[in-house]
């Protein structure tokens, strides 16, 4: 048995793969330099053909000592109730941009 045989599977590794090869050819087929909005609208409709459901600019609430406060945090995309996708239009990544 090979070892890539033998590793397990992660628990959404397909959905992943197809979300990232959906990522890859927005990004071959647009290049870069344009606004994340471009790439986010691109890159729903390559969703789309690949048949995956996903949200957009889901409004996420702040709990704070148990309350729910609109502090107007929004993700860009959710995709098979499963994956958050935050799009970023950068040159270079970041540490601010971790999370």
């Amino acid at each position: 048995m090979s070892e890539a045989a033998a590793a397990p599977k992660l628990r959404y590794e397909e959905l992943t793969e197809k979300i990232l090869g959906a990522a890859i050819e927005v990004h071959k087929t647009l290049g870069p330099g344009l606004l994340e909005s471009a790439y986010e609208e691109c890159l729903c409709l390559e969703l789309n053909l690949r048949g995956l459901r996903f949200e957009r600019q889901l409004t996420v609430p702040v709990s704070y000592k148990g309350i729910n406060l609109d502090c107007g945090y929004k993700l860009d995309l959710l995709v098979e109730d499963t994956v958050i996708l935050e799009l970023k239009c950068v040159e270079r990544i970041a540490s601010i941009h971790d999370a």
